[in-house]
């Protein structure tokens, strides 16, 4: 990398990535996601974890070689960010003996008791009785359920996390939908710059692909009820795409400030250039009509990293495989990049892992780190009926390019939109 100043144009700290880790349906670690990914691979199948009889949609990207007991989501994404963290600070070499020298950024997903428990609760409290609400509450009071307490706090996966790394400071749990991932690298690249510490862990995990979320999905009519065979049905930007596939996993990125990173040796691996948010509040699950938030937050994260359109070489796309997502998402890019829109590559992991939900976000910032380091875009697979509303250059299969900045897009319910743009050198 050639030689230039530690702080960006405006003055801050420059934000370096030296850690990476990585668990989907596709494997653990980066270099079986990556080998998974541009091989076109799918990690979407038939549901195992529970029966589906009846249901419109019986597909997922599950990590079924991971499990816990009982099988619930805080404790699948406590797992999925425990095993990305261990790679990412391991790669890193920083925070020795549980040490680590910075604050947690995690994205959860929402805590609810999950059916399971419900039920046994439930059953606990008609065998005192009837089942009202003050039989509930003596039923939780009996002592006999104190494990489920903090089990379904929102906060005690950032909790466990933070203990088992030796983070500094509060940890920081958050959720804001589908968007979640990006907006924990997003808190973690703001600290950094503000000078409030040199480094951060900044994880984004989901494992709740359970029958509740699967049928609050399909009341949406958000999710594709293409079952056969599974690993056809995501297929962003197709003109056949009828829905996104839920997907789980976690991804986890160490950032430093670049220039204690370079005092201590430290490899760096790339980094985060530019961060944009846009709230919208248009509707809690559709996107404005206008494309105003989507185009707000890519024009943000562009001028956030000091770079006009012509300095990004892919997309990693939101994507999501929904007829309405694509469209505007597509719209969006268009209008942001004008004329080279039909020059640039843009792909959707989702396509392969599924819609990791709060996840997403930092897995495809991770995905576009690697896709910098090694020179090659992952496809868009299924992607056989291009969608000719869609003015984009789409990569269905693997494409090796030089890659130097990457714009990586995460759009979620309720209009809350990032983007980052990521980086093999400072602009």
């Amino acid at each position: 990398m050639t030689t230039h100043s530690p702080r960006d144009a405006k003055g801050r700290p420059r934000v370096a990535v030296t850690g990476i880790g990585l668990v989907t349906s596709l494997g653990r670690g980066q270099d079986e996601n990556w080998a998974a990914l541009t091989a076109g691979r799918s990690g979407i199948h038939a549901i195992r974890r529970f029966p589906t009889d009846g249901l419109r949609t019986r597909i997922a990207g599950t990590v079924d070689f991971l499990d816990t007991d009982p099988l619930v989501a805080p404790l699948l994404s406590e797992r999925f960010a425990a095993i990305a963290a261990d790679e990412a600070v391991g790669q890193a070499g920083i925070g020795a003996a549980a040490d680590f020298p910075g604050a947690l950024f995690i994205a959860v997903p929402p805590v609810e008791m999950e059916w399971p428990q419900r039920q046994a609760l439930a059953e606990a409290a008609a065998s005192q009785g009837e089942i009202g609400y003050g039989d509930l509450q003596r039923a939780a009071a009996s002592r006999a359920f104190d494990g489920w307490h903090d089990l379904f706090i929102f906060g005690t996966v950032a909790e466990r996390i933070a203990e088992r790394f030796g983070t500094k400071g509060s940890p920081i749990s958050l959720s804001t939908a589908c968007s979640s991932g990006a907006t924990a690298i997003q808190l973690g690249v703001e600290a950094i710059r503000r000078g409030e510490m040199t480094a951060a862990l900044c994880i984004g995990t989901d494992g709740s692909v359970n029958p509740e979320s699967l049928i609050r999905f399909s009341l949406l009519s958000a999710l594709s009820t293409q079952n056969d065979p599974p690993e056809g049905a995501s297929k962003p930007f197709s003109k056949n795409r009828d829905g996104f596939v839920m997907g789980e996993g976690a991804a986890a990125l160490v950032l430093e400030d670049e220039a204690a990173a370079k005092a201590r040796g430290a490899t760096i691996l790339g980094y985060v250039l530019g961060c944009g948010e846009k709230g919208d509040g248009f509707h809690r699950t559709r996107s404005s009509p206008d494309g105003a938030p989507i185009l707000a937050a890519i024009r943000a994260s562009l001028e956030d990293a000091g770079l006009g359109p012509d300095a990004i070489d892919t997309v990693n796309a939101h994507g999501t495989s929904t007829p309405e997502n694509d469209r505007m998402e597509a719209l969006g890019l268009a209008a942001v990049f004008g004329d080279l829109i039909g020059r640039i590559p843009v792909t959707s992991n989702k396509s392969m892992i599924g819609h990791t939900l709060t996840a997403a976000g930092a897995i495809e910032a991770a995905v576009s780190l690697l896709t910098i380091r090694h020179g090659r875009i992952p496809p868009t697979i299924n992607y056989a009926v291009p969608d000719p509303a869609l003015p984009l250059d789409i990569v269905a299969e693997a494409r090796d390019v030089p890659v130097a900045r990457v714009l990586s897009n995460s759009f979620g319910f309720g209009g809350q939109n990032t983007c980052l743009v990521l980086g093999a050198e400072p602009a």
